[in-house]
């Protein structure tokens, strides 16, 4: 039986060069987040059981001694651990076929030439955003440059074609930056907003490998339907299992996402949300990414985040928790409702604004809704 190796070193080139060996050895690579204190760190050790704990110290890794090791199967190449924005963490078991197919896909898509181009990774590699950078490099060989941390002066300062944003770090970058880059993957959260051409978004999932439908279009070899709303997919790129041994996909290899939206007649794919995300307020559905497009070119608001609450009229009103852009002078609700009906209908216009300093995002830029406050 092969063997689960924690990767614990900070993003570099000795991730990348202990990733290789690890591979090499025939062992599958689980990263762990650098910025997990330590009461965390020991949680994810123990829920997804390595044998192996590599550290800058420990070059060839020490046994684990937390509890007993479960062992992975042939083929098996990451274990990356997700819950999304809440929940208890579960490990994605992606296969080297996987992460293959995956890379192949992408690197179709973007006429990605390994003599040319050259990926960077800025993005925290224990997350697929950041991770599937590097492993697209390593398996189709094409130059890689990785950074310790996204750094607004060291990105536009890099020598990369290629690179992997959220829409949280693409903000932080002057346009003469971006526009260095032949293209950037846009991922991790919904974007409505107006980017630049050489902006492409991205849809996809941890259990999917990562992105799987670029600016509404699946990558080839991905297959995508709409059962009762929500989004399925299949495709070579999809996980084994759980690390648990749950095998989320059904008999026929379709992956229910959790996501609702559209595939139209041409195959273009709409994502409205998380089915959880829905409002439903007299008995119209709202959808909280687009009154949020709408609220965040407000001039008075810097972040915007959109929730459904508790009506005994209504069922749900809609709720937006706002940052003012200029705390002294914040926006009023009458100026926000006049906004959103401007572009969308009546109801989805807020019936209640809550100002706050801050939104509470998750380490790739989404906004957890589940601790916004009820006033």
């Amino acid at each position: 039986m092969r063997r689960l190796v924690a990767l614990d070193l900070a993003p570099g080139p000795g991730f990348v060069a202990a990733l290789r060996r690890i591979w090499d050895d025939g062992d599958a690579v689980l990263p762990v987040d650098q910025r997990l204190p330590p009461p965390a760190r020991q949680e994810l050790l123990a829920a997804m059981a390595p044998e192996v704990v590599v550290g800058p110290d420990d070059e060839r890794g020490r046994r684990w001694a937390g509890g007993e090791a479960r062992p992975v199967e042939d083929g098996d190449a990451l274990v990356v651990a997700t819950s999304g924005s809440t929940g208890t963490a579960k490990g994605v078991v992606l296969t080297h076929a996987a992460v293959a197919a995956h890379a192949a896909a992408v690197h179709a898509r973007l006429a990605v030439d390994p003599q040319q181009d050259r990926w960077l990774a800025c993005l925290p590699l224990a997350h697929v955003g950041g991770l599937g950078v590097v492993t697209r490099a390593v398996v189709t060989a094409t130059p890689l440059e990785v950074h310790p941390r996204f750094d607004p002066v060291a990105v536009a300062a890099a020598g990369a074609t290629l690179v992997a944003l959220v829409p949280s770090a693409l903000d932080r970058l002057v346009p003469t930056a971006v526009s260095r880059f032949r293209r950037v993957v846009l991922g991790g959260s919904a974007d409505p907003g107006p980017r630049p051409a050489n902006v492409v978004r991205t849809y996809g999932l941890t259990e999917s490998g990562g992105g799987v439908v670029y600016d509404g279009r699946p990558l080839d070899g991905v297959e995508v339907r709409s059962v009762d709303g929500e989004i399925e997919l299949r495709g070579p790129m999809l996980l084994r299992a759980y690390r648990d041994g749950r095998v989320p996909l059904a008999s026929d290899g379709w992956l229910p996402t959790g996501d609702l939206g559209t595939v139209g007649p041409d195959g273009t794919v709409t994502v409205h949300g998380r089915r959880a995300e829905l409002i439903v307020t007299g008995g119209d559905n709202v959808w909280p990414a687009a009154v949020e497009a709408v609220l965040s070119a407000h001039p008075a608001v810097s972040e915007v985040a959109v929730a459904g609450r508790a009506d005994p009229e209504w069922g749900q009103r809609v709720v937006a928790f706002v940052v003012p852009r200029l705390p002294r002078h914040p926006p009023d609700l009458a100026d926000l409702r006049a906004a959103v009906k401007e572009r969308l209908p009546a109801h989805a216009a807020p019936r209640e604004l809550v100002l706050v300093d801050r939104l509470a995002r998750t380490t790739l830029g989404k906004v957890r809704r589940h601790p916004l406050p009820d006033r």
